[in-house]
């Protein structure tokens, strides 16, 4: 599956659009830094390589690629991603399925965890 960064992220996560038997992974990422166009957390310049080459097998999950804003956007306690998506810590990686016919958050990797090969192997699986 490709990667997509042009995801339209819907108000919540109970309206994402899945099937019974599909997964969705969302990475939360900082904006790139307009001077250097590199995203302006070192902790996602550190992870994304590890996250493209996990997602892009013709095998691999869909992910969808959202960036948070920039530094001072992110660090607003009011931000959406934080309030309406529970993402604290960038990068996170998180895993939406259905359970019990609604779609729910089933697994998240933050930070330094995304970096752990043998973790994120079997978290996408």
């Amino acid at each position: 599956m490709p990667i997509t960064t042009n995801f339209k992220l819907p108000s919540s996560a109970k309206e994402l659009a899945l099937s019974p038997d599909s997964k969705l992974f969302i990475a939360f990422i900082s904006s790139p830094d307009p001077i250097t166009k590199q995203p302006w957390c070192p902790d996602v310049r550190d992870a994304l390589p590890h996250i493209n080459k996990a997602f892009s097998g013709d095998d691999a999950p869909e992910l969808a690629i959202i960036e948070v804003g920039q530094k001072p956007e992110w660090s607003n306690p009011r931000n959406v991603y934080r309030t309406t998506w529970a993402t604290n810590n960038i990068p996170a990686l998180v895993r939406y399925e259905q359970v019990n016919g609604k779609v729910a958050e089933t697994g998240r990797l933050v930070e330094a965890e995304i970096l752990n090969k043998k973790r994120l192997r079997e978290f996408i699986v």
